[in-house]
């Protein structure tokens, strides 16, 4: 089968792509033959070796797809052959990824696959929507009629948490698009648009939270969600967050259960066909292009070159 795939961590041109064996599914492993796959910021991560996971070599790239069961291993229980799956959380903690025309995934971390929807769609919200759940829901615990401020809302997550917040009736302010704050201070501005309550929902998306701003944005007892910024120290005012009984929720979705994550994905699945959530895809490039998908990743999450608008989604075929 065709794949993409290194040999050791490094630039973009590290990445190959050639023939490598299809997949034997063993176990409760499920071989999904791949309709899409999309492309996350922290597969460039992995590649580069700035996350430091240790890989099977050769290492397949990838965490997301979506496509049909080829083939069940002899425990599997949950998916039959001809099921159409989707599914995120590979090429993370020692798993291969998913960039192949087929990959090997265990059936905790697949999920059923409306027939509404289409795999492209399914590919773009995977890692993104189980992120955005599990911080709006688990952790944060939204619920409507509370307001959400999303800084970075027209990024992956982002873009998802705005959907997801509204579908479930809260009130989201971004700092993108209806919500235009024009250099004010974001306190300031969040304070003037809630008429002084603050926000109950701060989710972060920035490599570098201001603190400062954060908390002075936050109603009582608001809750803070971070998800960015693996080497940022900033300065926190320790006194205004306990004042206001604020609490804080860092998390990486990679350390997410396989339960915890089913249960968003069962949400997310009838969002999908409901129309609620609706993935922005930027382009959809052939399987043989991912290094190029990799670099303008990279440039755009990195460098903020601003040519990327959407996820990147790739299709084998």
């Amino acid at each position: 089968m065709k794949a993409a795939y290194i040999e050791k961590t490094g630039p973009p041109e590290n990445v190959i792509f050639g023939d490598q064996p299809v997949p034997k599914g063993s176990g409760s492993q499920v071989v999904v033959q791949v309709a899409a796959v999309a492309v996350n910021p922290i597969d460039t991560y992995i590649r580069s070796g700035a996350v430091a996971f240790e890989l099977p070599l050769p290492f397949i790239v990838g965490c997301d797809l979506a496509g049909t069961v080829e083939a069940v291993g002899p425990h599997v229980e949950r998916f039959k052959i001809g099921d159409r799956v989707w599914g995120t959380n590979q090429g993370l903690l020692g798993r291969q990824g998913t960039f192949a025309e087929f990959a090997a995934v265990d059936e905790c971390w697949l999920y059923p696959l409306p027939s509404a929807v289409d795999e492209k769609t399914a590919a773009a919200c995977a890692l993104v929507s189980v992120t955005a759940h599990l911080g709006l829901f688990r952790d944060a615990k939204l619920s409507g009629g509370e307001t959400i401020f999303v800084h970075g809302g027209s990024g992956g997550v982002g873009s998802t948490v705005v959907q997801m917040a509204k579908a479930v009736g809260a009130t989201v302010l971004t700092s993108d698009d209806a919500f235009n704050y024009n250099g004010e201070d974001i306190s300031r501005a969040i304070e003037r648009a809630t008429e002084g309550r603050g926000v109950d929902v701060f989710w972060e998306t920035q490599r570098e939270p201001d603190f400062d701003q954060i908390v002075g944005a936050m109603a009582q007892r608001g809750r803070i969600v971070l998800m960015a910024g693996r080497e940022t120290r900033p300065e926190f005012p320790v006194g205004p967050f306990y004042v206001k009984g604020c609490s804080m929720h860092g998390f990486a979705m990679f350390n997410a259960s396989h339960d915890e994550q089913r249960e968003s994905a069962g949400q997310i699945s009838l969002w999908l066909s409901g129309g609620q959530l609706k993935p922005n895809i930027d382009r959809v490039l052939p399987l043989s292009e991912t290094a190029a998908a990799h670099r303008l990743q990279e440039e755009n999450t990195v460098q903020k070159a601003g040519t990327l608008s959407g996820k990147i989604v790739l299709t084998p075929s």
